[in-house]
């Protein structure tokens, strides 16, 4: 017997809400993630991210391809050639995120990162995977460049953590009165020594100086790009660093803090790790081992609280799914992932989630996590920073200025003219 219409109608009806209340099914989804962890339990731990993602959301299908540091970076230069990225691939900000940006390769996830996303996570630290107020990625380890040092060698030259340009200078001058050498640099690699000069510049200039340089509508010979040099030779003048530093690796530099020569280095949170490294015993300092942050310029624009340093993160895409940004947003916002990401067993980062200092016990971790949480602004690393062809000039012209062979106008008009030639 046939339905009559008003039956007819109340099924349908019922189906249709059925439906509602149930949900139509998802579309399924396939997200392409590289990263570059090679290591067992690293790849472990990003694979059970993702196993952990999916039984959250059954329509996602992850596919990972891990690549060693340089294949990676090989690898992806030439999907980007070909205009077909990854969804999802680590990055560390900056200027290639920026060519990638401006070759329209990356998704802008902006409209996904305001609210409680950009709550959650440092605001300086969430900054560096953006550009002209776009975002293309987030952090989940973020540290900073400060100075370790030797609390023995500061106790027998009766000093205390520099607060001042002025009372570095001054500190060093009782450091070579102790006997030791008051800085260990290794400026054969060159990068450890342009840390100097970028704080300075930072201090110097603060934010304003740096993206006025950046956007063109300032200059990286500005006034606060040539006092960061002049500073850095005040400092040179005092012959603070070993003997053959200009020759010497990063390695050199760790080991002359480790054995004790050396009272102090400029230098990233992986820092103690490689004094260890490069100690008969591989203990380094042990409870003699401190850290501080870069001190203030005095006439500087820059804030105490402004923040050297990098980390490393992810970037989207320009094809790919919504789900890709929202398995972002779970690796650097779970409670469960940040937690499994500070513990130093697994990997020790500094997490990028305010409120995690809480959960770090290594003392200098801990105070680098909380300046990073707060930090409005934070600079990235030059040499990351800049385009390719700039970031070498900088690496050039701060060696020279630390070989006294270039004046501090000079190697800020390097720089300039290597921006300005990138720029046309």
């Amino acid at each position: 017997m046939r339905l009559k219409k008003s039956g007819l109608f109340l099924l349908v009806s019922i189906l249709c809400l059925s439906l509602l209340l149930i949900g139509c099914p998802k579309k399924e989804r396939t997200i392409s993630w590289w990263h570059l962890d090679t290591q067992d339990h690293l790849k472990a731990a990003w694979q059970k991210m993702a196993d952990d993602f999916m039984a959250k959301n059954p329509h996602v299908t992850i596919e990972i391809t891990v690549l060693e540091n340089e294949a990676f970076k090989q690898k992806i230069k030439t999907l980007m050639q070909s205009g077909d990225p990854p969804d999802l691939f680590r990055s560390w900000g900056g200027g290639t995120m920026i060519e990638y940006a401006n070759a329209g390769l990356l998704k802008d996830i902006t409209k996904y990162v305001k609210g409680d996303w950009a709550k959650k996570l440092s605001e300086g630290a969430f900054k560096v995977y953006s550009y002209n107020g776009k975002y293309y990625g987030a952090p989940y380890d973020m540290g900073a460049v400060g100075f370790w040092y030797n609390k023995a060698i500061f106790n027998e030259a009766g000093i205390q953590p520099f607060k001042t340009w002025s009372e570095l200078l001054d500190g060093c001058k009782k450091i070579k009165d102790a006997g030791y050498i008051p800085i260990a640099v290794g400026e054969g690699d060159k990068w450890p020594g342009h840390f100097w000069w970028v704080y300075l510049a930072v201090r110097c200039g603060g934010k304003e100086a740096f993206e006025k340089a950046y956007n063109r509508t300032g200059s990286f010979a500005d006034q606060p790009f040539v006092m960061a040099g002049e500073k850095l030779q005040e400092l040179v003048k005092l012959e603070p660093f070993q003997t053959g530093f200009l020759g010497q690796g990063y390695n050199d530099e760790a080991s002359l803090v480790g054995n004790r020569k050396a009272a102090m280095e400029l230098m990233g949170q992986w820092a103690p790790y490689v004094q260890q490294a490069n100690t008969d015993d591989g203990k380094g300092l042990g409870d003699d081992l401190g850290w501080f942050p870069f001190p203030v310029v005095e006439g500087g624009a820059g804030k105490p609280g402004d923040i050297l340093g990098g980390g490393n993160g992810y970037i989207i895409g320009k094809n790919a799914p919504k789900e890709a940004v929202e398995f972002l947003k779970f690796i650097t916002t779970d409670p469960e992932n940040v937690k499994n990401l500070i513990d130093p067993k697994l990997w020790g980062v500094i997490p990028t989630v305010k409120g995690a200092a809480s959960q770090v016990t290594d003392p200098y971790k801990k105070q680098i996590t909380e300046m990073v949480a707060e930090a409005e602004y934070f600079q990235l690393y030059y040499d990351q920073a800049l385009p390719p062809a700039v970031a070498q000039t900088v690496l050039d012209a701060v060696q020279n200025l630390l070989g006294e062979s270039t004046t501090p106008k000079e190697a800020a008009e390097m720089i300039e003219k290597s921006m300005v030639e990138e720029s046309e």
